[in-house]
């Protein structure tokens, strides 16, 4: 059964209720055993124009469709922002704590770019809101599962994420190429899995999560390659 584009049906009734924007929120990277968790916001004032043609969660396009879309996300929305968590601030707070520094980072991003922050109304992907207890003084967050299949502005924030994270990972491969990461972008794949067990792990990679793993115990008694 084909997948629905997203719309901005949501965004338009909260916008209707008086919030001045609706911020789109995703995040990326949250399985992955080496990178930063990335968390995209993607913020919309005004329902006038139509999502960009071929927008979807990123999980749903090709790397060559996200390529072509994430652009016209930068054109369309109001504001876009990118924030990050290291592998050593995963190993150190935890993934849901990690998961809310990077989405604060993304929101102070979006406030720089003078996007009315506090004023807003958060659409936040999943059923579980992380973002709340990493703020101050949070704005409205509303947790929805599937926003990023179903609303414009999540799926936006998924895009820009996404591209932004594999970005990075690319980047990283240059410098750690055994890892594969071109590739595998950081998740466990079995030859990821093999590399370490063979050359130990990265300083990029997140440590708590390989003593997990199958690749726990070989990891551990080879030195941290950086």
């Amino acid at each position: 059964m084909p997948v629905a584009d997203p719309t901005l049906d949501v965004e338009a009734a909260l916008l209707e209720q008086g919030a001045p924007v609706v911020i789109g929120i995703d995040e990326v990277g949250r399985g992955a055993i080496a990178g930063v968790v990335a968390v995209g916001a993607c913020a919309i004032v005004s329902v006038a124009d139509a999502p960009p043609a071929g927008l979807r969660d990123s999980k749903l396009l090709s790397a060559p469709r996200r390529a072509a879309v994430e652009p016209l996300v930068h054109a369309w929305a109001a504001a876009v922002a990118v924030g990050e968590a290291e592998p050593a601030e995963v190993d150190e707070l935890g993934i849901v704590a990690a998961l809310g520094l990077a989405g604060r980072r993304a929101l102070v991003r979006l406030f720089e770019l003078g996007v009315d922050v506090g004023g807003s109304t958060v659409l936040l992907d999943g059923s579980h809101d992380w973002l709340t207890p990493a703020l101050v003084s949070p704005p409205r967050v509303l947790a929805r599962v599937k926003a990023d299949r179903d609303c414009a502005a999540v799926a936006g924030a998924s895009v820009v994420a996404k591209q932004h994270r594999d970005a990075l990972m690319v980047a990283d491969h240059d410098r750690w190429p055994v890892y594969g990461w071109s590739g595998n972008k950081g998740y466990g794949s079995a030859a990821h899995l093999a590399a370490i067990a063979e050359h130990g792990p990265s300083a990029r990679h997140r440590l708590t999560w390989l003593r997990s793993s199958a690749a726990a115990a070989a990891a551990e008694q080879l030195p941290i390659s950086v």
